[in-house]
């Protein structure tokens, strides 16, 4: 598997156009970004975003993170999963933010 993080949302949003994608669920996580300081009303919370792609016979996970506000009295991140679902919707109607990570176990066996 080779993974290949984009640094703009827009270059995620641009092979996630590409018709390798494997599947139409994006999935997501949110991290909590300490030390943040910022006076104004708004709190910031990291997404974290990524999708399966094929090119040949290998496998490919595409990752971005952001950095998106959210206001303090907020107690879930609804709003940022209803903005997000909005921009996929109108690249692919048919891509899903599913809660949760892709991950890849290599094992080795030695004998």
């Amino acid at each position: 598997m080779i993974v290949i993080f984009c640094d703009n949302i827009d270059d995620f949003i641009i092979f996630l156009e590409k018709k390798k994608r494997i599947m139409n669920e994006i999935f997501y996580e949110f991290k909590d970004i300490k030390n943040q300081v910022d006076l104004s009303s708004k709190v910031y919370v990291e997404i974290v975003l990524h999708f399966l792609a094929k090119v040949s016979d290998t496998l490919i996970l595409f990752e971005t993170k952001q950095n998106l506000p959210k206001s303090k009295n907020s107690t879930s991140n609804d709003e940022i999963i209803q903005s997000l679902q909005k921009i996929f919707h109108g690249v692919d109607p048919s891509l899903k933010l599913v809660l949760g990570k892709i991950r890849e176990i290599f094992l080795s066996y030695s004998t």
